[in-house]
């Protein structure tokens, strides 16, 4: 039974006091709804997500669900409960094949090789998978062990996602990390013996950082000749240790200075930057991140995981209990969701720009209907008035936005949020 918030467009005649959605499967719930304005004739792609909420340490810039490992974690109830959410599931994505599986967290290379193992073989049990899906790990620095990784590899992970953040010892010792420069390079040398295909994330505009220190991280990645990089600007969160405690960053000039170094380095060393933070070879783009900036659906389990799901006539979106003795209890007794709801009509403009305007392509005419079930006129206000600021361009086949729009994407983000 799937948690659901009570919509308040019910069907004609039915008084809203009458009805009870709370834990109606959606399958039930939709004969008490009005028809409304959406149908889709067919859904998007749908990706798994999962995720392991430990870390051994948390770090001061994180706002993601991580709770540090205290001794120990107990895996085997974790893994119990990772199954027993996705078989409640399975009833929202039936018949509906994955295209992209990734293990997020905290830090699910904590997880032991069989634990992998046989999470993984839970997942193809249960669900259709794709036979080329990307399967996705994410990684740190510091958890690197070179037998464990051949077996996550053995076991079906086909990418890794390596938290590298600089090869710089004293930014990764101000980033509160576990690791430094020397473990860093190991991990990435670990990573390449046994994996064809992985992404390094790295951090920019860190406390007290220079430009040369920049040019000597990406030049130190791009060594290894990874297939994907993501750069990220180092952002004061709120709700973290750094959000309450600021470190002294390099202001705004300095960081646009840096991002425009980064841009022309990886342009000439034959990366195309296809979305706001993340450069790749040809043909190497994250397929299950292309996944959620085209808008398509996923499913998440795990402690604090998120799902976007498309039925026939609308769009849910679940959350998980985040702290994880809750999400076990409340998932091996057949609900783990805390909570969902419906995506109302007049914000799926948004919520569809707010992605796709991520990618330097932007997005196909055509995807904007197919994914939101709208017309495209109904943000041609929108539209014209980014066009009409330099910030979007358009044909009949394609909309992105420029390179103005790129610079300040969150101007041009919040021009299709409906008042």
């Amino acid at each position: 039974m799937i948690p659901i918030k009570p919509v308040s467009t019910l069907a004609p005649g039915v008084p809203k006091s009458t009805i009870d959605l709370t834990h109606i499967p959606l399958d039930v719930a939709s004969k008490y709804l009005a028809p409304g304005s959406l149908s889709f004739s067919a859904l998007p792609p749908l990706s798994l997500y999962i995720h392991f909420p430990w870390c051994v340490r948390k770090c001061p810039y994180c706002d993601f669900n991580s709770h540090e490992v205290k001794g120990s974690f107990d895996e085997n109830t974790y893994l119990s409960a990772l199954r027993a959410d996705l078989e409640s599931s399975l009833p929202l994505v039936w018949g509906r094949k994955i295209h992209t599986v990734f293990i997020g967290g905290g830090t699910p290379s904590l997880m032991s090789a069989a634990g992998l193992d046989r999470l993984l073989s839970d997942i193809r049990t249960l669900l259709p998978i794709d036979s080329d899906a990307e399967i996705t790990m994410e990684s740190n620095p510091g958890t690197f062990e070179t037998d464990k990784f051949r077996s996550y590899r053995q076991s079906g992970v086909n990418r890794l996602s390596i938290g590298i953040q600089s090869f710089h010892s004293g930014h990764l010792s101000s980033l509160g990390r576990i690791h430094d420069g020397d473990e860093a390079r190991r991990a990435v040398e670990i990573a390449q013996a046994h994996f064809d295909n992985f992404n390094l994330d790295l951090m920019f505009a860190l406390p007290g950082q220079t430009l040369d220190e920049v040019h000597q991280d990406v030049d130190a990645a791009l060594a290894f000749a990874p297939p994907h990089l993501s750069l990220y600007h180092l952002t004061l969160e709120p709700n973290t240790y750094f959000a309450k405690y600021p470190p002294v960053i390099p202001d705004d000039d300095l960081s646009a200075e840096m991002q425009d170094v980064i841009h022309a380095r990886m342009s000439d060393a034959g990366y195309f930057n296809y979305e706001v933070s993340a450069y790749a070879k040809p043909g190497k783009q994250a397929k299950h991140n292309l996944n959620y900036w085209n808008f398509g659906d996923y499913l998440g389990i795990g402690a604090g995981a998120h799902s976007k799901l498309t039925f026939p006539h609308r769009i849910v979106r679940q959350a998980r209990y985040k702290q994880p003795q809750t999400f076990m209890e409340a998932s091996l007794k057949g609900n783990a969701v805390q909570e969902a709801a419906e995506i109302e009509v007049a914000d799926l403009g948004f919520e569809f720009m707010l992605n796709t305007l991520r990618l330097h392509q932007g997005f196909s005419v055509n995807l904007f209907q197919e994914r939101t079930s709208l017309l495209l006129n109904s943000i041609e206000k929108e539209l014209l008035e980014a066009e009409s600021k330099g910030l979007l361009s358009r044909d009949h086949q394609r909309i992105a936005p420029t390179p103005l729009g790129r610079r300040f994407l969150n101007d041009l983000q919040q021009l299709f949020l409906k008042e």
